[in-house]
């Protein structure tokens, strides 16, 4: 993850996502391509890989939550995005601009997650930040075990995986994300 400064105030953030092996074999699967097993793609198949995640479904806001102060930061839609297939792994690489209102004083906190929680995210590599100096990040991760007592709660008490898929399952991915906080001097 990145984040990209222009002067003093944050104006975008950079994400790579690497799918994990299962993952990157359902989505290849599905679009038919590396039946070989191969793990290498022909031009063609990139072009498809990089066409289907580029074409989030209808609805999808991209799981990424920036936010200042308790305020939510508006995301303009991806940019500089592409995608690769490197040894059977999909790896995604898009940035967000922030279009809302930034306070270059205040700290920026970035959360991804799946509202749902049916994708988890994990905060991996690197936090960098780009085009300013006197900055910091933090990451702090999410308090599993009262996590999964609130969603246990939230469901009477039955196991998460207890819930059937044509039921309604609450939107805790929020409780079990990580939390990156970028602080700046001066």
């Amino acid at each position: 993850m990145a984040v990209i400064f222009e002067g003093d105030a944050p104006a975008a953030v950079r994400l790579e996502w690497t799918y994990d092996d299962y993952f990157s074999l359902l989505l290849t699967t599905d679009l038919g391509i590396d039946l070989d097993g191969d793990a290498t793609l022909t031009p063609q198949e990139a072009d498809i890989l990089s066409e289907a995640v580029r074409a989030w479904p209808a609805g999808y806001e991209g799981d990424l939550e920036v936010s200042q102060a308790g305020r939510m930061i508006a995301l303009g839609f991806r940019t500089d995005h592409f995608a690769t297939f490197e040894d059977g792994i999909v790896r995604e690489v898009h940035t967000r601009p922030l279009t809302g209102q930034i306070d270059a004083a205040l700290p920026l906190i970035v959360r991804a997650f799946d509202p749902s929680h049916y994708v988890a995210y994990d905060v991996t590599g690197a936090i960098t930040i780009e085009g300013r100096d006197g900055c910091s990040s933090a990451l702090q991760s999410p308090d599993i075990a009262a996590a999964s007592a609130l969603v246990s709660d939230l469901l009477g008490g039955r196991s998460a995986d207890d819930v059937g898929p044509d039921e309604a399952f609450p939107e805790v991915g929020d409780l079990f994300a990580q939390t990156v906080t970028i602080t700046c001097s001066g």
